[in-house]
């Protein structure tokens, strides 16, 4: 069966399938072996120094003459508040305490705002990835026409349809509608009361009705049912980020696999805040039942707030414990399949076959 459209052609893909850039996540391996199966592959670099980003992109072109696509966040920048940072610290102290460990002295912003970082788009520019995706909002119009004139495509995450027409009158050439059901942390331009927190469904309707780009639906997708699901309600592609938790390429770690696996049946997760300082949704753990509590101090910015979850992260795991780790996963986490992604990425396509040959 024939799945390409337009956006296929555009992306130079056979599938319209993209592996979600999850960073931390994503290798070069991953992408690859994406790309190769005829999806498209992606590398989460919203952490990633310009050096960092370049050695990636290089290191997956070395593994695969396909598309591919690099990510980054163009997060509002954070702005320290060194009373409400202490504070933050000072609550999670008895937490630290429990592993023989002491809060920081001090928070940092560990990595910038692709927005205020031209290094990285001069690393694109030399680079020219065949796609570059954004996440938590928009660069510059001037960087998104530098990079189109460089003959790579965009793509921008939305929630809502305002964030939606905003990508379209920058000149973005998709938008991926990311549902609340996705793992990891909500693409939400600026995070609050005002997120109107739609599921993929909803969203999907309300921007097919509003919008003139193509849209790529994101949120709980795990099997061929639901990515027919989804292009039925008007997707041209799906990106799919939990389904490739457990392939064999990702850097997944023990602990967060053995997450996944124990999350079996009821695929318990929920969006938290207090990881990161932005919503963001995983497995719930400790961080979710122990910290993010009504009694709790106000979080710091993000990235601010993530450089003391990864510190007690990485506290609490030196002992051997995981339950404070940031274990992003979907609200279908239970149906993640351990498999390489290349064989994962035929077996999707065979589910949508048979899901649309029987619709």
């Amino acid at each position: 069966m024939d799945f390409s459209n337009a956006l296929t052609h555009q992306l130079g893909i056979r599938y319209p399938l993209i592996q979600a850039p999850m960073a931390g996540v994503s290798t070069p391996q991953l992408a690859a072996a994406v790309s190769g199966a005829g999806a498209l592959g992606s590398l989460g670099l919203g952490a990633a120094s310009p050096e960092q980003a370049r050695e990636a992109i290089r290191a997956t072109r070395a593994l695969t003459d396909r598309p591919f696509n690099v990510n980054f966040f163009c997060h509002h920048p954070a702005h320290h508040n060194p009373e409400r940072e202490q504070a933050w610290l000072e609550y999670l102290r008895p937490f630290f305490k429990e592993f023989g460990a002491t809060p920081p002295a001090g928070l940092t912003r560990i990595y910038r705002s692709f927005s205020e970082d031209p290094d990285i788009l001069s690393v694109l520019l030399d680079e020219r990835p065949a796609v570059v995706s954004f996440h938590f909002g928009l660069p510059p119009e001037t960087w998104l026409r530098q990079l189109r004139d460089a003959g790579i495509v965009t793509l921008a995450c939305v929630t809502n349809l305002a964030e939606a027409l905003q990508a379209e009158a920058a000149g973005v050439d998709a938008i991926v509608a990311q549902g609340t059901e996705a793992g990891g942390h909500r693409g939400v331009f600026v995070p609050g009361p005002e997120d109107p927190q739609l599921g993929l469904m909803p969203l999907l309707r309300l921007l097919r009705e509003r919008c003139r780009l193509p849209l790529i639906a994101a949120g709980g997708i795990m099997d061929g049912a639901g990515i027919s699901a989804a292009l039925t309600l008007g997707a041209s592609a799906v990106q799919l980020g939990t389904a490739f938790l457990l392939t064999p390429e990702s850097a997944t770690n023990a602990g967060y696999r053995d997450a996944i696996r124990r999350a079996g049946d009821t695929g318990l997760t929920r969006i938290t805040c207090a990881i990161s300082g932005r919503p963001a949704r995983a497995i719930v753990n400790r961080m979710h039942t122990d910290i993010d509590r009504p009694e709790a101090p106000a979080v710091p910015d993000y990235p601010i707030a993530y450089d003391a979850g990864k510190a007690l992260a990485a506290a609490a795991s030196a002992r051997g414990c995981h339950n404070f780790s940031a274990h992003w996963a979907g609200q279908g986490v239970a149906r993640a399949r351990a498999m390489p992604a290349a064989e994962l990425v035929d077996l999707l396509m065979q589910e949508l076959q048979a899901a649309m040959q029987a619709a």
